[in-house]
């Protein structure tokens, strides 16, 4: 498993913007990525992956408004999100693994698998409030 350390969270008013940032260590640039987040009580959901063509994926809500990418050479993932919603809280999470098809429903079942026992990062707090 690659380690990856997220940063850029903090807290924003409802339609402001945030950037996150996730780097992982082992110059490998050829996982599916993605980010995730977990709100309290709640199961740990997948908002994007991207591919290692860049090609990306988004969950639904957060379409049109979040964009993921990377770059191979600072060996660093990204999401930019503008117009954030206060359902947008939580703590966001990055993950990498090797796929043979990467979309979100396999990255997600892949790191949430038990038998993985996937070794997440410390994640980043992003809070939308006004």
């Amino acid at each position: 498993q690659v380690q990856m350390v997220e940063s850029g969270g903090g807290s924003v008013q409802p339609v402001g913007s945030l950037r996150l940032s996730c780097q992982w260590q082992d110059g490998d640039s050829t996982y599916c990525m993605g980010l995730f987040r977990q709100t309290p009580g709640k199961e740990r959901e997948v908002v994007s992956s991207i591919d290692p063509t860049g090609s990306a994926s988004y969950e639904g809500d957060v379409m049109g408004r979040f964009t993921i990418s990377k770059d191979n050479a600072k060996n660093t993932l990204y999401l930019q999100m503008n117009n954030l919603k206060p359902d947008d809280t939580g703590v966001y999470y990055c993950a990498a693994h090797k796929l043979v098809e990467c979309t979100l429903f396999n990255l997600i079942m892949v790191v949430t698998a038990t038998q993985v026992n996937y070794n997440w990062g410390q994640g980043t707090q992003v809070t939308v409030s006004s």
